[in-house]
Parts: C-alpha cells; sequence; structure tokens
C-alpha cells in the first residue's frame, strides 16, 4: 500500500562505490540521467552526497516516480522516505505509524548509522523501534523472513525511515564510458544487446541496413519501435537509416552465394566503422552470438571482422538464444522483434552460406569492387532519425 505522506526518495549507488577517484564523474553522470529519466515530475528536487541520491517528492506521486526509476542504469536500489529528527522516539513513532498502513503480519529493523557520532548504536536502534511497534501493533518480530523490512538510516542532520528496497536497474549510468555504434536489425538480439551495453554505461547510436524495395516500410518501423523502446533507458537515439540496396545487388551479382553473407557483414561493418568514426564513438557494439549462424562461427568472426579500426563488442557472444529471448521479453522487446517483416539479412541469405570462409577468396571477390566508393556513397545517403522517450522528431539527412 502506497502512503502519500511519503516525502523522500533515498537512492543507492550500484558499482559507483568501486569507482574512487572517478566517483564524482559517476555521481554527477547519473544525476544528469535521473534527472532526464523523471522530466515528467517538475516539482522533484535533488540531493548528491557520497553514497546517496535524495530526491525530494514535493507532491510528486511517489509510486509513479519509482517506476520510471526502475529503468534508470547506475542503481543498485531505492526506497520511499520519511524524513525526521535524530531522536529515538520520533523515529520509533515513525516507523509504527508507516507499518500500519501495510499488508503483512511481520517485520524486522534493519538501522544503520552513517554518522557514527550518533550516541546510540544499530541494535540500540532496532530494538527502541522494534519495541513500540510491538506494544502498539499487533505485529510480530520476524529476523528470517519478515513481510515488511523497517529500514533506517541515521544521517548527519537527520534520520530516515523506510520500510521497503525497491530493486534497481544496477550497472553504470550511460554515457560514463563513452558512445558505440549498435547495429541494429529487426530482429531478437540486436535491442538486447544495446540493453546490455546501455547498462555498463556505454551510451548508444545505432545503424539499420534498409534494401527498398527488397526490405518495406513495416520493416524499417519494426526497428525504430525497437530503438524507441530502448529510449526507455537512455531517453534519446539516434538511428541512421543506410541505403544499402546497391550494395547488396553488387554483391550478388559478383559473389558466390556461399560468400554472400561473408562480403555483406564485412561492408557492413566498413560502413558502420566509417559512420561511428564520424559521429566519434569509440566501439561498434552487435547482437552476435558464438556459433549461432554461418556469419557468427569463429572462422566467419575472423574473417569479417578484420576489417573495421574500431573494437567490436558483443555482450551476447557466450549467450544461447533461450536466454536471449528471456531478456527481450523481460525488456518488453520479444514481440515487436518477432513481428514477420523482414530485414535485408533475412531476406538475401544464400541457402549454403559458409561457415568457414578463406581469406585468399574475399580478398579476390572483393577486388571486384570499388569499396571506397561503395562506402562512402551508402554513409553520405544516410537518414537519421532522433528519437526521444515518447515522441519521434524528423528526419533528417546525416551530414
Amino acid at each position: 500500500m502506497y502512503n502519500t505522506n511519503y516525502d523522500y526518495i533515498v537512492c543507492r549507488y550500484g558499482e559507483l562505490s568501486t569507482k574512487g577517484k572517478n566517483r564524482k564523474n559517476f555521481i554527477a553522470c547519473l544525476t544528469r540521467n535521473v534527472r532526464a529519466q523523471l522530466k515528467d515530475f517538475p516539482a522533484l528536487t535533488y540531493q548528491e552526497t557520497y553514497d546517496r541520491l535524495y530526491i525530494t517528492l514535493n507532491g510528486e506521486n511517489g509510486l509513479e516516480v519509482s517506476e520510471s526509476l526502475r529503468k534508470v542504469f547506475g542503481l543498485s536500489s531505492f526506497s520511499l522516505a520519511m524524513k525526521c529528527e535524530r531522536d529515538l522516539d520520533v523515529i520509533a513513532k515513525l516507523a509504527t505509524d508507516l507499518i500500519q498502513e501495510e499488508e503483512g503480519k511481520t517485520f524486522k529493523i534493519m538501522a544503520r548509522r552513517h554518522d557514527k557520532t550518533f550516541e546510540h548504536i544499530s541494535d540500540t536502534i532496532n530494538r527502541h523501534v522494534a519495541t513500540s511497534i510491538l506494544q502498539n501493533t499487533e505485529w510480530k518480530v520476524d529476523v528470517r523472513q519478515p513481510d515488511v523490512k523497517v529500514i533506517v538510516e541515521i544521517r548527519s542532520d537527520s534520520a530516515y525511515v523506510m520500510l521497503k528496497k525497491i530493486e534497481g536497474a544496477k550497472g553504470y549510468p550511460v554515457g560514463i564510458q563513452g558512445k558505440a555504434m549498435l547495429m541494429l536489425s529487426g530482429g531478437i538480439d540486436s535491442p538486447v544487446a544495446g540493453y546490455l551495453m546501455m547498462k555498463r554505461g556505454v551510451k548508444l547510436e545505432a545503424i539499420h541496413f534498409a534494401s527498398p524495395p527488397y526490405t518495406s516500410a513495416e520493416a524499417q518501423k519494426k526497428v525504430t519501435d525497437l530503438a524507441q523502446q530502448l529510449t526507455e533507458y537512455q531517453n534519446e537515439i539516434k538511428v541512421h537509416i543506410v541505403p544499402f540496396t546497391d550494395v547488396q545487388l553488387e554483391i550478388y551479382k559478383k559473389v558466390p552465394e556461399s560468400y554472400a553473407i561473408t562480403i555483406m557483414r564485412r561492408f557492413m561493418l566498413r560502413i558502420g566503422n566509417e559512420l561511428a568514426n564520424r559521429r566519434n564513438c569509440l566501439a561498434i557494439a552487435n547482437g552476435e552470438s558464438l556459433g549461432q549462424v554461418a556469419s557468427q562461427t569463429l572462422h566467419s568472426m575472423k574473417e569479417i571482422t578484420n576489417i573495421p579500426s574500431l573494437p567490436i563488442l558483443r555482450p551476447l557472444i557466450t549467450y544461447d538464444k533461450i536466454e536471449i529471448i528471456d531478456l527481450a521479453k523481460e525488456i518488453d522487446t520479444y514481440e515487436t522483434s518477432i513481428l514477420p517483416f523482414e530485414d535485408c539479412c533475412t531476406i538475401f541469405t544464400p541457402k549454403k552460406p559458409t561457415t568457414k570462409p578463406h581469406g585468399d577468396k574475399i580478398e579476390r571477390y572483393e577486388s571486384a569492387f570499388d569499396i571506397d566508393a561503395l562506402v562512402k556513397d551508402a554513409v553520405d545517403r544516410i537518414e537519421t532519425l532522433t528519437l526521444k522517450r515518447g515522441e519521434v522528431e524528423n528526419t533528417e539527412m546525416f551530414l
């Protein structure tokens, strides 16, 4: 049950606690991301401290704010809280009043003195608060599996009383690790890879390869819908649409069918690398999983990915398909990904692609192309969509 008297949210940092001298940068980045995520709650105010971010609700709905906070990477957990003076009787009465608003029968007190100058140790606080609840309610103590955990934090100027921890998204705040270019298809894997990259603190832009008229407008909308879903975690994502038809037709004219996917993927990486450099990205990310398809064997990866100057990040490399599907369902991209609109990779998939391409053959086949001209033409004709949480801006030509 939500008690409308809660006036704070106490946010606990996740992996930021390990960052030493860079801690201030991490906290500042996290706070910016929290503010962006909660922009629809204008009354909120924020206070950063060494190990907590305090959000004052100022009348905003705490449950609605909490739902948005769940999607901010860099938060270990957070709690709706009440603030009071550092007096045992005041703390005990507040905890007793709050717990009577909850459903359950058993409780446990978890007190922590962040300010060690407070005269009462944690055990004394635990006992005093528990005694008040036992004497004034029908609740019972259960230290192993309580229905409600009453959390008391003693700070330098005040105390905070909370009744539960809400799990945060964990990871690092998006952007703290720099920016990467995500190769985003309409499939299941790449949106999940994007989610995992953001969880590790990487800001994303996305590149998608479209081959009209062989790929439909619905297929492109499917991709932008997936990117739109990822804005729940990053607030804004640019999606660069590559006109790939001419490149693909050239490949299928000049390359044996068994090597078509290998050459196609190499062109994609060349284009992705050029765009990533123009957009100041530090890496390319994709949804490859080892052995899942012909282009994702170790032999294929060796020959396909020896082109780009930027590193290629593969957060799904050891995941099996069931694990990827489960995660896609968890982040709510699965139903969009399985819509029956094919992308350029699935439409042009050969019947018997090679799983062990040879470098000398690749070199011979690619000698038939003016590679630099094809890459430059594709990059120069890219269209860019800027997607924001809840809205889509007009398309603009990428320059």
